[in-house]
């Protein structure tokens, strides 16, 4: 039987880069295949080559042993490849149905959509291959799972036989993995091939038959992975050891920087985060968990001051700052990384030193007075490339040149280059390599030991269960439970992001 897909000598250069060199993949019938690699080691560039996205300067792709060559997305679904990408794309007013036939809706006489038939096939694939939806629901009101597993179905209503799983595991807790896990299995059992890219090993080694390796463009080792460990994946990717983002021995101090009291912020008249209470001291690290959607993207936005606060106090460092703008509490000392690192935390047209200055920009060494000090920008800059390994050719390239793990090392190195007070970190490892990763991680555990006080928001629950020395889980904008993370686990922090445990099941 003809392999499903057969890369050979595939090589994509941009200019002064070569992101793909000579790559070789070949994915059998009917296996779960994972992808892995350090941000800039080429993943992303290839999945968009075959998928049609970007053309190969040289190299051969063969699908099902046919040698193909696509130039747009919809050759590659002609020949059943689906891509599933890492952030969902679904309207939130659209029904289920409405999302999976946008594009591929089929017609009667005059036009017009025949959804009875839509419908029909739509049954026709959930039962299939046991994913099983309401097509009449709104897609806002779905959980982040079943919003996933919509994107799933939309690649096979549209018939779809190989599947391009782009970070899937991202924004899911652990039970969502689970029955994640469970629809891929199944897919698999009913003869679809998928293409699993991930940045979390145990999870790949947990779902992948087999897995290859891509490092600096090129692919460095094809595995089984029943034959593999975390611990020598980690060291095929990066060449050393898997990270861990434990900390050591308590920095907390009694010096309270952020006190935050019976906060509301609402949206669209209803309350988005309703009575939250937090208290942030010096060397701390308040971990935030929940699912996305329930209130922590307007926490921090209310805390950082670009959310409005329908109710309750923010203090900083004792200054009541709950109506002052943003301005005034960056120059009070709030650092801010981002979640979404390319939509707010970089202006990806501008060189590095211009992004250097970004909600820094009123302050030494950005400005002089009432001017930008040009000079002053370069030289921090050049610091933060040099102090926290933002790999770059020089610092007049523009953002969106760099890979992703060097974009949010160069957001964090920004921020704590302005040596902050309090730091309010969304998601700074989301997306990223075990490389970039440890790095991010080694930072934020030397700020914390330095006294930064740290409100840190993760989807990560490892990440939040070893960097943090208190956790809040927030369930429907309130704060359900305040754990110890030395006692808990992903799956019981799991369990109270979903309300399907409370802080009175535990006592």
């Amino acid at each position: 039987m003809a392999r499903a897909i057969e890369l050979i000598g595939i090589t994509k250069r941009f200019p002064g880069v070569v992101a793909n060199d000579k790559v070789d993949l070949a994915v059998e019938q009917g296996e779960i295949h994972a992808v892995c690699g350090e941000n800039g080691a080429g993943k992303s560039t290839l999945m968009k080559i075959l998928y049609g996205m970007q053309n190969a300067d040289e190299g051969t792709m063969k699908v099902n042993g046919q040698e193909v060559r696509f130039h747009k997305p919809t050759d590659a679904i002609d020949l059943g490849i689906g891509m599933v990408h890492q952030h969902f794309m679904l309207a939130d007013q659209l029904t289920v149905l409405e999302s999976v036939i946008l594009g591929s809706e089929p017609t009667l006489a005059g036009g017009r959509i025949d959804f009875a038939a839509a419908k029909a096939h739509l049954a026709e694939v959930s039962q299939a291959y046991g994913l099983n939806v309401d097509p009449d629901q709104l897609i806002e009101s779905l959980e982040v799972g079943e919003r996933q597993r919509v994107e799933i179905i939309k690649v096979l209503y549209r018939g779809a036989k190989i599947l391009i799983l782009d970070e899937p595991t991202a924004v899911l807790v652990p039970q969502e993995v689970e029955e994640l896990f469970r629809n891929l299995r199944e897919l698999k059992a009913n003869g679809a091939t998928i293409l699993f890219i991930d940045h979390k090993l145990a999870e790949v080694l947990a779902i992948a038959d087999t897995v290859t390796v891509l490092r600096q463009g090129r692919s460095v080792a094809t595995v089984k992975a029943a034959d593999v460990t975390a611990p020598q994946l980690a060291e095929l990717m990066v060449g050393s050891e898997l990270p861990t983002p434990a900390t050591s021995e308590s920095t907390v101090t009694d010096d309270v920087v952020l006190q935050v009291r019976d906060l509301q912020i609402n949206e669209a008249g209803r309350p988005v985060v309703s009575d939250v209470n937090i208290v942030i001291r010096r060397g701390e690290v308040v971990g935030v968990a929940g699912v996305e959607g329930n209130g922590q993207a307007a926490l921090v936005d209310g805390i950082i001051g670009t959310r409005p606060v329908a109710g309750g106090t923010i203090e900083l460092l004792g200054d009541d700052v709950t109506r002052q703008s943003v301005r005034h509490r960056r120059e009070r000392g709030i650092g801010y990384i981002p979640q979404d690192r390319q939509r707010e935390g970089l202006l990806l047209l501008a060189p590095l030193w211009e992004n250097a200055a970004l909600g820094h920009q009123t302050q030494a060494p950005y400005s002089q007075g009432f001017w930008m000090n040009r000079s002053g920008m370069r030289t921090a800059t050049q610091e933060i490339r040099s102090e926290f390994d933002v790999r770059t050719p020089n610092i007049d390239v523009a953002a969106h040149a760099l890979s992703g793990g060097n974009q949010q090392k160069f957001i964090v190195g920004r921020e704590m280059h302005s040596q902050p007070t309090l730091l309010v970190a969304a998601h700074p490892t989301r997306g990223i390599d075990v490389g970039a990763q440890a790095a991010v991680w080694d930072q934020l555990k030397a700020a914390r030991a330095a006294g930064l006080a740290t409100l840190l928001v993760s989807a990560d629950l490892d990440e939040l269960i070893g960097l943090s020395d208190t956790i809040v889980v927030m369930f429907r904008g309130r704060i359900v439970a305040t754990l110890d993370p030395a006692k808990v686990t992903p799956r019981d922090l799991g369990a109270y992001m979903t309300g399907a445990a409370t802080q009175d099941d535990a006592a």
